[in-house]
């Protein structure tokens, strides 16, 4: 199977069926990510405990795209450290942007390299990189976060 036949299979199981998709009552960090462009609205929560992300959940309106990255997103940082997802957030977006190559450069993607191919469409890197965004602002205690203006994570960096 092709890359991008991979990508499009990923895309549509993870958009039909999003994991992680609901409410967390008990979270203890969240934040509300917008991708003006795209239209794009989501809410990120989650719950940190001993510097561990031992629950995540997102809800919100999204194309398949976004919906797809922030579904497998909250599957891959479940159980770890902050650090451990912020090193994600920074490789993924390096990877959806072309700044880095995910399948020749060393990195801690795993399965989110299907993603690898959205750098080449520039209409939708924005839509993959806002659950990552958006983590990132929870983690750090921001409570909304936009992909435009100064807040940009494609032109800006953080």
């Amino acid at each position: 199977m092709d890359s991008k036949q991979l990508y499009q299979e990923v895309i549509l199981d993870h958009n039909k069926k999003p994991r992680n998709y609901g409410p967390l009552e008990s979270a203890t960090h969240s934040s509300e990510g917008l991708n003006p462009l795209c239209g794009d609205h989501i809410w990120l929560r989650l719950h940190v405990d001993d510097d561990h992300i031992d629950a995540v959940a997102f809800e919100g309106q999204s194309c398949a795209i976004c919906k797809a990255s922030a579904s497998m997103m909250t599957m891959v940082i479940k159980g770890k450290t902050v650090d451990e997802a912020e090193r994600l957030v920074a490789e993924f977006r390096s990877m959806a942007t072309g700044e880095l190559d995910a399948t020749s450069q060393p990195n801690h993607l795993g399965r989110l390299v299907v993603f690898a191919g959205v750098k080449d469409l520039p209409s939708r890197v924005k839509c993959a990189i806002l659950p990552w965004h958006t983590l990132h602002a929870a983690l750090a205690n921001d409570r909304t976060v936009s992909t435009e203006g100064d807040q940009d994570p494609v032109g800006a960096p953080e």
